[in-house]
């Protein structure tokens, strides 16, 4: 593939997460290959006062600003694609207009639900919830999905509902990326077209090499949230006196962490925090397994890319990318999500057969060599633009108008 020019954008959110690492690895990765790489970024905020948070909720289903700073941006250096991670809330799908204005084809990488779910993840109250995607996204207003708020949710809700009567989602996106079969499966279900819908899975960017040793503990990577299977984890944990864990990470829940702790609940675990990516490749090599015990689909998490790369078995939540990826006693353990004690009684095997532990460590490998390494990852990625270069002149309509009106369904744009 000759020489491409992409601009990528993601709108960062306040935690840093597995997307902010993949968009800048992507970027990386796509420089090394020899393409060029613009990168627009934005950052989430909590505006003060009530103006600031109107004006933010009008921006997220239409931002005038990004709309121009977009299309000039694009009519000054004429990219081959722009790849969008991101757009919510700050750019907002005004920038998909700027990009049909200027006949630049876009993919879309759906890093999580956020098109079918006001909460992006499909999740409510402790369990999966997929009333949004069996009754439209408005559901989630009556129980304020987004972050608890009701008025947040309805923005949001309005955004997606807004741009899917416009045909946003179904005409302007050129290629969406899903990142396996099973996000692919509800995507479509959603109603994104099957037809432009390519699965890539994350991977890993450097390759940090095999473990040696057994290893010493049970690790826990990622954010300290209820949707994450933290307290499920934490209830294994404690029952599983006799098995070693350590905690990695940072979020909402590491309060409750530390109050079982002080409580000498959970005498068997130790909290590392958040720690540098070097850090928590070393604690991955030095462990004997992976917990992964989140209670909603997910994506495809990185930790667990990374685990695999570290030749690391994981025991995982049966469900959704988790099932998915991991294969059940071959590159770890499956475990019925949100279960307790199904989950301590795989930890406690883990723990009591280091052998066969390391045997699905091995297979783990290589695993990660078939399918996320780099060199496997960028061929996908070319593939992937070339197909929505390909289709753009089918996908491409007539430029914007420079009247906007949000309640005509059809979105005039400006």
């Amino acid at each position: 593939m000759r020489p491409l020019s992409i601009i990528s954008v993601h709108n960062h959110y306040l935690t840093a997460g597995g997307e902010d690492q993949v968009f800048e690895s992507e970027a990386r990765l796509l420089r090394e290959r020899g393409h060029e790489v613009r990168q627009i970024e934005e950052q989430n905020t909590y505006p003060d006062g009530v103006v600031k948070k109107i004006g933010m909720a009008v921006d997220c289903v239409w931002s005038r600003r990004w709309y121009r700073e977009f299309r000039d941006l694009l009519e000054k250096r004429r990219p081959d694609v722009v790849h969008v991670h991101n757009f919510f809330p700050r750019f907002s799908p005004s920038i998909f207009y700027a990009c049909r204005d200027q006949r630049v084809p876009i993919v879309q990488t759906l890093h999580n639900y956020r098109l079918l779910c006001a909460g992006a993840e499909l999740y409510r109250e402790g369990k999966v919830c997929e009333e949004c995607l069996d009754h439209g996204v408005l559901r989630g207003v009556r129980h304020g999905c987004y972050q608890g708020s009701k008025l947040g949710t309805a923005v949001l809700t309005v955004m997606v509902d807004v741009h899917r009567r416009a045909r946003t989602w179904s005409d302007l996106v050129n290629c969406y990326v899903a990142l396996t079969e099973f996000s692919r499966s509800k995507l479509i279900a959603g109603g994104l077209p099957a037809e432009r819908i390519r699965v890539k899975p994350n991977f890993v960017l450097p390759d940090p090499g095999a473990k040696r040793t057994l290893g010493e503990y049970g690790l826990f990577v990622g954010r300290l949230a209820k949707s994450k299977g933290i307290e499920t984890l934490l209830n294994a944990a404690q029952a599983a006196s006799a098995v070693p864990l350590q905690i990695v990470g940072d979020g909402p829940c590491r309060e409750l962490i530390e109050g079982r702790k002080q409580a000498g609940e959970l005498s068997s675990l130790t909290y590392r925090g958040r720690l540098p990516r070097n850090e928590t490749l070393a604690a991955m090599k030095s462990a004997r397994f992976l917990v992964f015990p989140s209670e909603w689909y997910e994506g495809f998490p990185v930790t667990i890319a990374e685990a695999f790369a570290c030749a690391l078995p994981v025991i995982g939540s049966r469900l959704g990318a988790m099932q998915e990826i991991i294969a059940d006693g071959v590159t770890g353990l499956h475990f019925d999500a949100g279960d307790a004690e199904d989950l301590r009684r795989k930890m406690q095997w883990a723990w009591e057969h280091p052998a066969e532990m390391q045997e699905m460590g091995k297979r783990a490998r290589l695993e990660f060599e078939k399918k996320y390494t780099a060199e496997r990852n960028i061929a996908m990625l070319e593939e992937i633009y070339e197909f929505a270069m390909a289709s753009s002149g089918k996908r491409l309509s007539e430029p914007a108008s420079e009247d906007v009106t949000l309640e005509r369904p059809s979105v005039p744009v400006g």
